[in-house]
């Protein structure tokens, strides 16, 4: 197998296994009603990585070089970030909490405006906020999800 196809390949797997293991949580908790968006959002994303694997193994998946070092190292903070907040700060302190910390902490990390002027904090606070009520909006109000819930809600 050439590096190239394999930079498809290997990629390929972790997100199916990733897929399949959001699948298989979703559709084995209960009560089963809470998890219905879970589940079709699950759905989803175990048919698009079938079919992103079979495109990969199939020798079509021919777009990009895969990711340089450079490239990793300028995602990885973003994924630490990910990694903390999702798996431990979402039960610990709440999904709404811990989603509106990421999302700032993120958005601190990634946004190219200067860190020292006070008018950019304000506006990433802002904007933060606009997108929690955003997120509040469509999970509480709109599609009823049972969120974790945490220490502050």
């Amino acid at each position: 197998m050439s590096a190239n196809r394999a930079q498809h390949i290997v990629p390929a797997i972790l997100v199916l296994l990733l897929a399949g293991t959001v699948a298989w949580i979703s559709f084995t908790r209960e009560p089963a009603d809470a998890y219905l968006f879970p589940r079709l959002i699950a759905g989803a994303m175990l048919i698009l990585a079938t079919w992103n694997f079979i495109r990969a193994a199939a020798g079509l998946a021919k777009v990009g070089g895969g990711v340089n070092a450079k490239e990793l190292l300028a995602i990885l903070p973003g994924l630490l970030v990910m990694v903390v907040f999702v798996f431990f700060a979402a039960k610990k302190l709440g999904f709404y909490v811990a989603s509106i910390t990421a999302f700032f902490v993120l958005y601190s990390l990634y946004d190219p405006s200067p860190h020292t002027k006070p008018m950019v904090w304000l506006k990433r606070v802002v904007i933060s906020l606009m997108f929690m009520a955003v997120i509040y909006g469509l999970f509480t109000l709109l599609l009823k999800v049972q969120t974790p819930r945490g220490m502050f809600i």
